[in-house]
């Protein structure tokens, strides 16, 4: 009877259904399936990474897991739903497409990897990578006769040695990058070793790969595993000889500032296709030919950019987590069974940490990094990722790895990558070693010749005329170490993988280390700075940033603490429109500004850029401004006017200080708003002797006119305040203390500006003079401050739509 029975085989999957009216079900056919896998898989990794968040965990992390999940081994079990969602015959079209937007990815992770700094790659860190794969794949060769003893009985011995010394040496640069930014390491020379030895092991890696896979398909004869790898060599060399040329020219026709030519994107993802069709026909896989097109093509100009712009939303947010539910439904962590089994992954687990680990250490032992360090780059090092995964998945498909093998090494990845943040958080602590006392964290000193030291943070290239200017002003009397300037540039590090780049970038030009070097590149960022300190007299360091605008704040307060500046200028949220009007730039800046104004190490200005100085810089003999400050009393006041005193030292510039007093007829009879001790007679008395012995000291420069103006109200305040409005610059504090002030406080568009700095913003206020309004320094800021920074901005939307 047996020989009698037929075999009924599915038919294949259509495309696209008549819809549930005609009586189909859409989860029939390819089309809706498909759309229903990626909506679920799109959501629960997001899901997840949103969770794992206060873990400071990659988003590598959540998506393994979310495949991990959604596969035989949890909601899998589930056969039902296994067969409804991820049914058998709908895998083909599932790994398809995730196998296209891997192709793609790993076209962008090779636009990531700069070869160029792989020639600068010092012997330190060079030695580091060296150690950090060979140990571990000795190590992972010694694991794999274990392994193939007990529950890999009959696989091939040369393939399944190079797979496991290949899948234990890994570091995964993009998921490492990540941690790096995310643990503010990037800046550190812990960030910069592991970084350095990241990239080499990951062009190590892939060649071992490549190896691993030549052997894995070796068919009858061994000839054939040397003819693929001459083969992939070829294609290579090849590549390195033809891609640059013609990627070349197409970046010449690509100018900064223009849109890039939709047929060159569209030329280059044809040719990485047709890279991937030739290296899968040689045999070693097509994601090869992808990663090495990405690394030829060159990085400088918008070009590079216009690539990651076209293709990486798409590719990583949607196609590519289907490659982790793809790796996710190959693995059944239920196939680990009994003590042999879970004492394997322990095995593989430690094999996997001590090679990494103690190759990394003792390498850099030698080379004395202090311990600490040294560990934390056995840590960090020890990293794994997608590249990882990948590995797996092709050995799994080679049928090098049985379905226990797999699912132990999985674990393995997503163990060693899930303990790196904690344990790197615990051992290494940066901003506590560089913590530092410093005696200047003012403009206001004792010695006013001493160098002042200022870190001025920019966000665009809209600010860069004012700061040059500013600057110019700040010069004082010109001594050669009168002024040191840290110009810092904050980049924002978005979701995006891609954000990498901004590393390379960074690291181009001496960015986000603080730039040493005079080798600027192309950057018009530093080559303005670099422009700036050869015609002047101040010392200029550029540097960025790169971090999540939630946690920026960190980066320039921990930055002007290493560097013991005495202010911090940060710019306004607003910039200027043609009509006068201001209008916001980025609303989540002004948080940053709230956040560094409450934990800044020393005196903070928040500018308000209208155009100081027009366009361009304005040479020395040049200038030639009029800045006003107006002294109602208090800290935040003293430290304007002592900034003020330092720019009337620069002979272009005219200082006019207003100091608004109460009429005494009046101030017994005004209400007392601010009963905080806002008009103690003690701060009274301070500010009486700071400005008699300002007075005594500028008494004969007549390039400073000081004015006591005797106020009845607050509108006979805006109104003296008005009649300055043709000056270039206002210096104002941001927390001025009297009970003029208080009649002044009923209008709060930005708290973080305070009461006068929101009148000068006020389009009531007609000004195209700049603004820099200021807080000094005190180890405790008073809790109206502190309060001040807290409160809504309920009139924001009133503002930005007048």
């Amino acid at each position: 009877m047996a020989s009698n029975t037929t075999v009924k085989c599915p038919p294949p999957m259509k495309a696209t259904s008549d819809g549930a009216f005609q009586g189909d079900n859409p989860l029939d056919y390819a089309l809706p399936l498909v759309m229903l896998q990626i909506c679920l898989v799109a959501v629960l990794t997001r899901a997840l990474a949103y969770l794992l968040r206060p873990l400071r965990q990659p988003r590598v992390i959540a998506e393994i897991i979310g495949g991990v999940l959604l596969g035989p081994s949890a909601l899998g079990r589930n056969k039902k739903y296994l067969h409804a969602l991820f049914p058998p015959r709908s895998l083909t079209v599932l790994d398809t497409i995730a196998n296209l937007g891997l192709l793609f990815f790993l076209f962008l992770v090779g636009l990531e990897l700069d070869p160029r700094s792989l020639k600068r790659t010092g012997k330190q860190a060079l030695s580091i990578a060296v150690a950090g794969i060979s140990l571990p794949f000795i190590l992972g060769i010694g694991t794999s006769f274990v392994l193939r003893a007990t529950i890999s009985e009959g696989v091939s011995r040369a393939p399944f040695l190079v797979f496991m010394g290949v899948a234990l040496s890994i570091t995964a640069f993009p998921v490492l990058a990540r941690i790096l930014a995310e643990l503010k390491l990037l800046t550190t020379d812990v960030g910069q070793m592991a970084m350095s030895a990241a990239a080499v092991n990951d062009v190590a890696a892939w060649i071992l790969l490549a190896l691993a896979i030549a052997l894995s398909g070796a068919g009858h004869s061994p000839l054939v595993s040397l003819w693929v790898f001459l083969c992939g060599s070829g294609f290579v060399i090849l590549c390195i000889f033809v891609a640059p040329p013609i990627f070349k020219w197409m970046a010449r026709r690509c100018p900064e500032g223009e849109p890039v030519d939709e047929i060159y994107v569209c030329a280059t993802l044809v040719a990485v296709l047709a890279a991937g069709f030739v290296t899968d026909s040689i045999g070693i896989h097509a994601l090869f030919g992808a990663f090495v097109l990405g690394v030829l093509v060159p990085k400088e100009g918008p070009f590079a950019g216009a690539l990651v712009e076209k293709v990486e939303d798409l590719v990583s947010g949607l196609f590519l987590p289907l490659y982790f539910v793809s790796s996710g439904l190959k693995t059944n962590v239920a196939t680990i069974q009994g003590a042999q089994s879970w004492g394997l992954l322990v095995l593989v687990i430690t094999t996997a940490c001590v090679g990494k680990i103690a190759g990394t250490i003792a390498v850099s032992l030698l080379f004395k990094v202090p311990f600490k360090e040294a560990v934390t780059l056995g840590f960090l090092m020890n990293t794994k990722g997608l590249v990882e995964l990948i590995v797996l998945n092709i050995g799994k498909d080679r049928g090098v790895l049985n379905d226990q093998t797999f699912a132990i090494m999985v674990l393995m990845a997503l163990f060693t990558t899930f303990i790196t943040t904690p344990l790197v958080i615990s051992i290494y602590k940066p901003a506590q070693m560089a913590r530092s006392e410093y005696k200047n964290r003012t403009i206001k000193r004792k010695d006013s010749s001493s160098q002042l030291r200022i870190l001025t943070c920019f966000q665009s290239t809209r600010n860069i005329p004012t700061l040059i200017n500013l600057m110019e002003a700040s010069r004082g009397i010109g001594k050669r170490e009168g002024l040191r300037v840290y110009a810092m540039h904050l980049m924002e590090l978005s979701e995006r993988s891609s954000a990498i780049l901004m590393v390379h970038k960074a690291r181009k030009n001496g960015m986000p280390f603080w730039n040493k070097s005079q080798d600027s590149g192309s950057n018009q960022i530093v080559v303005a700075f670099e422009a700036f300190q050869h015609l002047s007299q101040v010392s200029i360091r550029p540097t960025t940033a790169i971090s999540p605008m939630s946690s920026m704040h960190e980066d320039i307060c921990s930055s002007a603490q290493r560097k013991r500046v005495a202010m911090i200028i940060l710019p306004f949220h607003k910039h200027q429109r043609l009509d006068g009007h201001l209008e916001t730039t980025r609303a989540d800046l002004r948080y940053v500004n709230r956040r560094v104004l409450e934990r800044a190490p020393c005196s903070v200005g928040i500018l308000i850029d209208r155009g100081l100085g027009g366009t361009s810089h304005v040479s020395a003999s040049n200038v030639e401004y009029t800045i006003a400050v107006f002294f109602f009393g208090g800290h935040d006041d003293r430290e304007a006017l002592s900034y003020g005193a330092r720019m009337a030292e620069h002979p272009g510039i005219n200082l006019n200080i207003v100091r608004f007093t109460i009429d005494p007829k009046v101030a017994g009879e005004t209400v007392r708003l601010d009963i905080n001790d806002q008009d103690r007679p003690e701060a009274r008395s301070e500010d009486e002797e700071f400005l008699a012995e300002f007075n005594q000291k500028v008494s004969k420069d007549s390039s400073i006119k000081f004015e006591e103006r005797i106020i009845k109200d607050a509108q006979q305040t805006i109104d003296v305040m008005r009649s300055y409005n043709r000056c270039n610059l206002f210096l104002v504090g941001r927390m001025p203390e009297g009970q003029l002030v208080a009649a002044l406080n009923r209008r709060r568009e930005c708290p973080e500006l305070g009461p006068v700095g929101n009148l000068l913003i006020s389009p009531d206020f007609s000004t195209t003079a700049s603004a820099l309004v200021v807080q000094q320094y005190r180890s405790q800021l008073p809790l109206d401050s502190l309060n001040s920074l807290k409160e809504d901005d309920t009139t924001e939307g009133e503002y930005d739509s007048q």
